[in-house]
């Protein structure tokens, strides 16, 4: 959208052609499939990154709805894991841990 708006407040034909020729090529680039495998590996990261933010923000909300304080030590050390199995072992303690401490334990 942005290169044809470009494109049309070009008012030099050569300018035009030289943009036209410029632009190929990263549409060339876009549509190549390196490009494409580059783009679907930060979407598969990205929900990976975003499932395990999920999971450590719903270890330390568990606590917080059972009135379990939680120290900045323990969040901190939650929110810094980014090992899904990890999380998930934390999040099945927090629902009967008495102390926020105790997800680290066992």
């Amino acid at each position: 959208m942005f290169g044809q708006l470009i494109e049309s407040c070009l008012a030099d034909s050569r300018a035009k052609e030289i943009w036209r020729d410029l632009m190929s090529e990263i549409r060339y680039f876009f549509n190549n499939p390196v490009a494409e495998k580059v783009r679907e590996e930060g979407r598969v990261e990205g929900r990976e990154e975003g499932r395990v933010e999920d999971r450590a923000e719903m270890t330390l909300r568990i606590l917080e709805w059972r009135d379990v304080p939680v120290t900045d030590a323990v969040r901190e050390r939650v929110l810094a894991c980014s090992d899904l199995n990890q999380l998930e072992a934390w999040a099945r303690r927090a629902m009967t841990a008495e102390r926020a401490e105790d997800l680290f334990s066992g």
